[in-house]
């Protein structure tokens, strides 16, 4: 079966960084392109960064812009979220997902992506 585990999740003061990893299996990875996404409590969910399936082309949310770098690994089926000035609305469950191919572009649209991890919370402090 598919499988994205997110791990490297916590809690940080404001200003740190932390870094997210996403250990996918069950299928070719390298043919996926793959999101990070973010549900803070009571909001609804969002996306914060999207690589194609070599790692060359990526996208971002404008709250993120500057600070989180998206990069895969796809000798070893990992995705990664590179969190560095972290701010406390950066608070939230972070999860990463997969969508075949690059059809129509990477996109930040959760409803295009096909596999969902369970995610790991992130908790930034003042």
């Amino acid at each position: 079966p598919v499988q994205l585990v997110e791990s490297g999740g916590g809690s940080v003061q404001a200003g740190g960084s932390l870094r997210l990893s996403c250990a996918a299996s069950g299928y070719t990875y390298s043919r996926y392109s793959m999101g990070w996404f973010r549900q803070a409590h009571g909001k609804e969910r969002e996306g914060v960064a999207s690589i194609d399936t070599g790692g060359s082309t990526r996208i971002y949310a404008d709250s993120v812009k500057g600070r989180f770098t998206i990069s895969r690994d796809n000798a070893k089926n990992i995705l990664y979220l590179q969190m560095s000035s972290l701010k406390p609305e950066d608070t939230a469950m972070y999860s990463c997902a997969a969508r075949f191919g690059n059809g129509g572009g990477i996109s930040l649209n959760s409803r295009v992506f096909d596999y969902w991890g369970q995610g790991t919370q992130v908790t930034v402090s003042s």
